[in-house]
């Protein structure tokens, strides 16, 4: 199922992708994630939470023994680093530079509030996931180690109805995720060339195609499709400090954004970001080793 579903998602992004406009696209995402919240919001409200020991787990960072991989795969989740890639050259795309020093500055502020937005989004939406998941699945000692069992293990806890709308809300999840990191394959493959990110460019048409033709390979070659999406994200999270600091050092350069750069303060805000998520990887590293 997970493999023939996977087919048939890869088959839907592709036409979305390749016969939609970017602002086609968008109203798409923006329809998706309000369905995927409105899903969760449901799914919280069938559920006893401790919000009490919610908002200590949300405040209170806490490393079990062998929970790295999964902290750095839920970190990797909510950032996306390709999404920041994508971000990029969505405000690149649209060419500000050629317009007044007022327009410049209020799209500028726009486009840092989107942003922000949408870690928030992203980080809310795995915050459900996460506080459902010990509501459930913890609270009752239930051991989970697929997705399909999740979704079993939901109708005797909580109805029928919860697992179909978990199961529609991760579908939506899965299809986002996809539209935006062929989105993001297809920008960045452009600009190996130099080029803006254009559905109908040959060099955007491939990025994306690669991307997911890759993506659908890796489903077929796992084994077990649980841990592969554990580690997919734990590669994103891998991945992040690169991203983060080239950013960091790109956004800060007054060569490269003039009187836009960061200013000292947020430097250093942003440097011990890059600090603090590299620390993490690090720590990663050395819980796997000890488990070799």
């Amino acid at each position: 199922p997970v493999k023939i579903g996977s087919l048939l998602i890869l088959v839907f992004v592709s036409w979305m992708l390749f016969t939609s406009s970017y602002k086609k696209i968008e109203k798409w995402i923006i329809c998706f994630v309000s369905l995927i919240g409105l899903s969760f919001i449901i799914e919280l409200s069938m559920v006893h939470i401790e919000w009490n020991q919610a908002l200590t787990g949300w405040t209170v960072p806490t490393f079990p023994l062998g929970a790295m991989p999964i902290i750095m795969s839920a970190l990797g989740a909510v950032v996306m680093p390709h999404n920041l890639y994508l971000h990029s050259e969505i405000i690149q795309s649209k060419q500000w530079n050629l317009e007044d020093e007022h327009i410049i500055a209020k799209q500028l502020d726009y486009e840092f509030m989107d942003t922000l937005l949408s870690m928030l989004v992203g980080w809310a939406i795995n915050s459900a996931i996460i506080i459902i998941a010990a509501a459930t699945f913890f609270a009752n000692k239930v051991p989970v180690t697929e997705l399909g069992q999740a979704h079993q293990m939901l109708i005797p806890l909580l109805g029928n109805s919860a697992s179909v709308i978990f199961a529609v809300s991760l579908l939506f999840s899965g299809v986002s995720s996809c539209i935006t990191a062929g989105m993001a394959g297809g920008s960045i493959f452009a600009g190996l060339f130099k080029e803006p990110y254009d559905i109908h460019d040959a060099h955007t048409k491939l990025g994306v195609a690669i991307t997911l033709v890759a993506a659908f390979i890796v489903v077929l070659l796992i084994q077990d499709p649980f841990k592969g999406l554990v580690y997919s994200q734990v590669l994103l999270s891998i991945q992040l400090p690169i991203t983060i600091f080239t950013q960091i050092y790109l956004t800060s350069s007054k060569k490269v954004m003039g009187k836009y750069a960061n200013k000292k303060l947020f430097k250093i805000l942003l440097w011990c970001t890059g600090i603090f998520v590299t620390i993490l990887n690090i720590m990663l590293f050395i819980s796997l080793f000890k488990n070799v």
